[in-house]
């Protein structure tokens, strides 16, 4: 299980042992209502049980150390509390019946509040990409420096990738919303299908379409790998962050409180630890979700290799990623912009990034590409790397540019408006 350290209250509380018991006894509830209703139990005993039904989660774990069985423990405990109306609870069903069902609850409930924390996060991104719309940078490819986009631009990107991590969550919630209440193999031998559909739309669940002694884990394996793809997002951000926040770069920077201390031996260290702690977290999802692709193939009708993987990988991933989501929130509303430092990055050089702008401009003046690349190239890495180099100056002085180019047209070239014309089409799809 998670440890307290990355568990919010909100997510934990869901995957407490006491929580997961209601769930279990909400399930055995519903299906004797069903069974009530059918005519197959008395109405009578369905009240008496709904009226006494109760459970302890120590005497559970105590009668679980005799018995080795969790749910027979958890049946045990609860007849001590419902007396001879008990022998109704669990009349006809196979213990994964219950958990498989009562699990669907738990996966529903951990998706809602996913989605809650989803959407700040997104409005946290939205907010800032509304900020830094016209907050001028370079753009980079391979790490090293291409072209001017803006840092509210950047932003979008993780706006729409953030839009979609919400669509694909409430689709694996509608997955996972599902319930088996059909016996020992899935045969509803001693069980009227009927149950079966009056319990889960009590629970709000779909019953599965073709279940066996459980329900199958391609769904299981879906929720975690949805959570595992909203965790290398987060982890894209922070990474981001950390290289934006380098030293030699800072045009970015978590936010320092007064008081934080960033190293035991370095006093002048303000280290990017939100972010390394999200690219750290993002790799137990990762891990988690090739577990669930493993539990996917189980023995004939069911064999139990699933479940002690799934008492771990369930809880972790959903508080996990909880975690994650109200880090990334607050790292990203309180992040540090530093556009001066943007500036003064993107026109290192003399403006090398400008130079497919030149190239370009050369070739509508009717130089060939290929003498146009020469020649642009050229000035570009006489200036790369030299202390004083400045590339502007060097095209301008240039008598192969100056043949085709007026001072007023190469000062356009270095105009980084050029490259921004367009984004208002991306602000306006993501409504920034």
């Amino acid at each position: 299980m998670s440890i307290p350290r990355y568990t919010l209250p909100e997510m934990g509380d869901l995957w407490t042992d006491r929580y997961k018991y209601q769930t279990w006894l909400q399930v055995e509830i519903a299906v004797c209502e069903a069974q009530a209703e059918l005519g197959y139990i008395p109405a009578e005993a369905v009240e008496e049980i709904k009226a006494k039904a109760n459970f302890e989660p120590e005497r559970i774990l105590e009668i679980e150390a005799e018995v080795r069985h969790d749910v027979i423990a958890f049946l045990t405990n609860v007849n001590e509390y419902v007396g001879d109306a008990g022998r109704y609870i669990h009349l006809g069903m196979t213990s994964s019946d219950m958990l498989d069902t009562a699990l669907a609850l738990q996966l529903v409930a951990s998706t809602n509040v996913l989605l809650q924390r989803l959407e700040d996060t997104i409005q946290a991104i939205r907010y800032q990409a509304q900020q830094h719309r016209h907050t001028v940078m370079v753009g980079r490819s391979h790490g090293i420096h291409a072209e001017p986009i803006t840092f509210g631009f950047k932003l979008a990107g993780w706006l729409a990738e953030m839009l979609r991590h919400r669509d694909r969550l409430v689709a694996v919630r509608q997955a996972v919303a599902v319930g088996k209440i059909s016996g020992a193999v899935g045969t509803y031998a001693n069980l009227d299908p009927r149950i079966e559909a009056l319990a889960c739309q009590k629970l709000g669940l779909e019953p599965d379409m073709a279940s066996t002694q459980v329900i199958s884990r391609d769904r299981h394996a879906e929720f975690v790998q949805a959570l595992a793809l909203v965790a290398a997002s987060l982890e894209r951000f922070s990474v981001e962050i950390r290289n934006l926040q380098r030293t030699d770069v800072l045009e970015v920077e978590e936010y320092f409180s007064k008081g934080q201390k960033g190293s035991s031996a370095m006093p002048h260290k303000r280290n990017p630890i939100r972010s390394e702690r999200l690219s750290g977290l993002a790799r137990v999802i990762r891990g988690n979700a090739v577990a669930a692709l493993e539990n996917v193939a189980l023995w004939h009708e069911r064999d139990i290799s699933h479940s002690s993987v799934e008492r771990m990988i369930l809880p972790d991933s959903c508080t996990v990623l909880h975690f994650m989501l109200h880090e990334t929130t607050e790292l990203v509303k309180h992040l540090l912009v530093y556009p001066e430092n943007m500036l003064r990055n993107m026109n290192l050089y003399g403006g090398v990034i400008f130079s497919q702008r030149v190239l370009l401009t050369l070739v509508g003046k009717g130089v060939s590409r290929e003498d146009a690349y020469a020649i642009v190239q050229s000035c570009a890495h006489s200036a790369w790397n030299q202390p004083n180099g400045d590339f502007r100056k060097l095209i301008t002085q240039d008598p192969r540019v100056a043949q085709h180019l007026t001072p007023e047209e190469v000062d356009e070239c270095f105009d980084p408006k050029y490259h921004l014309r367009n984004l208002d089409q991306v602000y306006q799809r993501l409504n920034i």
